[in-house]
């Protein structure tokens, strides 16, 4: 009777110690059916597919960038190029802060923008006939406002009387406009009043008139009411963007300056091709 206990305790030893066995079995199984994770790695992406940058780019990759932007075109298919224009001396410092002129536009605070052009833009106001409201100036000659002398000093402008005066400048043939630049007179802060450029096919502005520009806020002129803004006349001049209007004749009127109620014109650019 005892020996037969002891075989049965180590019968039942045996049969636990393979039921453990086989437990480890399956368990170890199942961690090898397991798949195992991957590390990570980290993602890379082509270099049209990268994120654009938000830090400041060195000062030379920036002038690569700007150069790179220029090279836009038309709808037409036209490449655009910055407009090449010479600015005169500056003949005062500062902004002026005593000017009281409803709807007058805030000085930039550093030089515009490149303005973009069809290639092979230029001015072709240059040394035109220019007729005037004003045939006897009070001051300078009417040619002088297409002269090419943009500086501001005694003899480099044109002083019209006072009240609406104009000036206009015959291109000679239709041209396609993009761009104007007007100086009245920089040699000190002023601001003209009802600032009109205008574009015609004919000497009397009846056919095919577009205005390009008007900042006259109550319609004195008799052009109708503006919505462009006056301004601060400064050595960078006032460019308006014509849009490619097209026209031979040229007019810009004022009435008057914050100043007196003469009428100034230092030089007038026009920016565009002849239309084929």
């Amino acid at each position: 009777m005892k020996r037969f206990s002891t075989t049965s305790f180590w019968a039942l030893c045996l049969c636990a110690g393979l039921l453990v066995s086989c437990q480890k079995s399956d368990q170890q199984a199942q961690k090898q059916a397991m798949p195992t994770p991957e590390p990570e790695t980290q993602q890379t992406t082509s270099p049209s597919e990268q994120p654009a940058q938000t830090s400041q780019q060195p000062e030379a990759q920036q002038e690569k960038v700007a150069a790179a932007a220029t090279q836009q075109t038309q709808a037409g298919g036209e490449q655009l190029v910055p407009l090449k224009i010479t600015l005169p001396k500056p003949m005062f410092v500062g902004t002026p802060t005593n000017i009281s002129v409803p709807n007058l536009e805030k000085p930039l605070g550093h030089p515009r923008a490149p303005f973009l052009a069809p290639a092979g833009t230029a001015n072709v106001a240059l040394k035109k006939p220019v007729s005037s409201s004003d045939e006897q100036p009070i001051i300078g000659e009417l040619p002088m406002v297409v002269d090419g002398d943009k500086e501001g000093a005694e003899g480099s402008f044109v002083e019209l009387g006072p009240n609406q005066q104009h000036v206009t400048i015959d291109l000679k043939s239709k041209h396609a406009i993009y761009a104007i630049v007007v100086w009245h007179y920089h040699k000190q802060p002023v601001v003209y009043h009802d600032v009109i450029v205008q574009v015609a096919d004919d000497r009397d502005f009846i056919s095919n008139v577009t205005t390009v520009f008007n900042n006259d806020v109550d319609n004195t002129s008799g052009q109708g009411v503006g919505k462009d803004m006056s301004y601060v006349e400064t050595a960078e001049g006032k460019l308006i963007d014509a849009r490619g209007a097209q026209g031979r004749y040229m007019r810009l009127s004022s009435r008057g300056n914050t100043a007196n109620d003469l009428n100034h014109y230092i030089e007038v650019e026009v920016y565009g091709k002849a239309v084929k």
